[in-house]
């Protein structure tokens, strides 16, 4: 194709070069005629020749012109009379003749120039009349040059036209390969219809396949990214073509795209999504990234986690109970019925006494389910959760699931940072300061130095020893992200006494309406309202979502 387009363009530049270079030759040699028929129309005696003698083979008018043309090298010189008879020639036989052409334009005093057919053929013509003393016409003078000479002129220059063109076509040629061989190698030989192909089934790949995709460039701008990569890291399509760090605010998932944090399958977090990024690097100085939707893996995870406590919590429950049955039916059996009475009172009345504590300053069942069921595990690890005196949670939550996620990973936490500890003892604050939610988790155990606190709330960071489903790191993380998309803040301090106290807030947590959804019915609110002296009711109901909020 490039040979074409360079061949085609010599060809139209050599004909367009050609063609105005014919008609400036023919003017050229019309001028010279001219200038030659002026000269010879100049000299002073021919006038008084043309009128003191006849026409005639040797006469004075054929000698002058004849030595005037072949001075010039014209093909003829021909000097006529006013009745337009010749009184020169090339051929003497035409002496005395009426010239061929119509002389009537310079014998009334004109100058012509033109291209015509003679007695001698094709020839650029200058006629111009010749004057006596006295300016009166008196004749002619026609110069003629062989058109022959002309086209001669021309194609002398044809070899020469050729040679510059077949020397730009080698020269062009030469550039077609090299750019040929260059677009090979950058195309990996590939053909273009095979090309097209590939970029239609990139594109349908691409915005096909559930993982995000996104591709930077040497700048760190984003040259290319799928639906999935847009939804997952909430930008859109406009972000194409702009840097990384003014599309994505600064977090650590910037930093893991960007690659200023190595690894792999490292661990981000997007909003309340959980990602794993992979980052591979372009010979041209760029990345390929790529981004999993971890969200409900993790959430799996956590849930797994919740049922293996719940599972360990019934185990132990279910050994303590024998234990108790066991000691029962010796009272029994001894006789003993008011000590039976009396042990039996005292077992119910402390898992009655933690749900009422409970039910009374949390009146939200789903954070309440999660709480009681939190202190029944604590107790079967040894720990000892208290709910503080200032706990005061009315049941106008307008997202209880997510501070349901904050207050459960918050706990799990700190039962985790006191497994090591013989007196373990956690105190949940859970209250309101207008419609702002306020969570405050506290714990006795070795609690977090203050050089690390800015880094104890970044995804993947953590102290535990990872659990085979997955990686660690991420409660705090999403802890953090939800505090921070409600506009909130979460933060880590110093027990007094020893230990780490967790503070995260929720600003417009609370609506103006009381909240009647999460399976309770408007009869069991009203109950509640009408009968705050039943807590038994009230504990039901919780005990029956312990599993649902856990």
């Amino acid at each position: 194709m490039q040979l074409a387009i360079a061949t085609g363009v010599i060809v139209l530049a050599t004909g367009l070069f050609l063609a105005p270079l014919s008609a400036q030759l023919d003017d050229q040699a019309m001028r010279r005629a001219l200038a030659i028929a002026q000269t010879t129309a100049a000299e002073p005696r021919l006038d008084d020749a043309l009128e003191s003698s006849r026409p005639s083979r040797h006469g004075p008018v054929q000698n002058e012109a004849e030595r005037i043309r072949a001075a010039t090298g014209a093909e003829y010189v021909v000097i006529m009379d006013k009745r337009g008879v010749r009184w020169s020639h090339t051929d003497p036989d035409e002496i005395g003749r009426h010239v061929s052409t119509d002389p009537s334009a310079a014998l009334s005093g004109q100058e012509v120039m033109q291209i015509d057919e003679g007695t001698l053929g094709r020839s650029a013509r200058g006629k111009v009349p010749l004057r006596d003393e006295h300016g009166e016409v008196v004749g002619a003078v026609s110069v003629g040059i062989a058109y022959e000479s002309v086209q001669e002129r021309l194609l002398s220059t044809v070899p020469q036209l050729l040679a510059y063109a077949g020397g730009t076509l080698v020269v062009g040629a030469l550039a077609a390969y090299l750019v040929a061989r260059r677009l090979q190698r950058r195309t990996h030989d590939l053909a273009f219809s095979d090309i097209s192909a590939l970029l239609v089934e990139r594109e349908a790949m691409l915005h096909g396949i559930r993982e995000g995709f996104l591709a930077l460039d040497k700048n760190g701008r984003i040259r290319l990214m799928n639906d999935e990569a847009q939804r997952l890291l909430d930008l859109r399509a406009e972000d194409t073509g702009r840097p990384l760090d003014a599309a994505l605010p600064p977090s650590r998932t910037t930093d893991v795209l960007a690659g200023r944090v190595s690894g792999a399958d490292l661990l981000a977090v997007s909003g309340h999504r959980v990602l794993v990024a992979n980052r591979m690097p372009t010979d041209d100085g760029g990345a390929v990234v790529t981004l999993r939707d971890r969200t409900e893996l993790e959430r799996l995870g956590r849930e797994l986690d919740g049922t293996r406590g719940l599972i360990d919590a019934l185990r132990a429950q279910d050994h303590e109970h024998a234990n108790r049955l066991h000691t029962l039916l010796g009272l029994l059996e001894l006789g003993l019925y008011e000590e039976a009475v009396e042990f039996v009172t005292q077992a119910v009345g402390v898992h009655r006494a933690t749900a009422e504590q409970v039910t009374e300053r949390i009146h939200d069942p789903l954070l309440a389910a999660l709480l009681v069921g939190k202190a029944t595990v604590a107790t079967e690890r040894g720990a000892s959760l208290s709910i503080s005196p200032r706990t005061h949670l009315p049941d106008r939550l307008v997202d209880p699931h997510s501070l349901v996620t904050i207050l459960g990973n918050l706990v799990d936490n700190a039962l985790d940072a006191t497994s090591s500890e013989r007196d373990a003892q956690l105190e949940v604050e859970v209250r309101t300061e207008g419609s702002t939610a306020i969570m405050r988790i506290s714990d006795n155990g070795p609690g977090v130095p203050e050089e690390r606190r800015a880094e104890i709330f970044t995804e993947g960071w953590t102290t535990k020893e990872s659990p085979r489903h997955g990686q660690r790191g991420i409660g705090l993380a999403l802890v953090r992200r939800l505090a921070e998309r409600y506009g909130g803040s979460a933060e880590v301090g110093e027990r007094p006494g020893g230990g780490a106290v967790f503070t995260v807030t929720v600003p417009d947590a609370l609506s103006e309406k009381l909240s009647r959804a999460r399976g309770t019915t408007p009869q069991e609110t009203a109950t509640e309202t009408r009968a705050p002296g039943r807590p038994q009711a009230r504990t039901r109901h919780l005990e029956g979502d312990t599993e649902a909020g856990r």
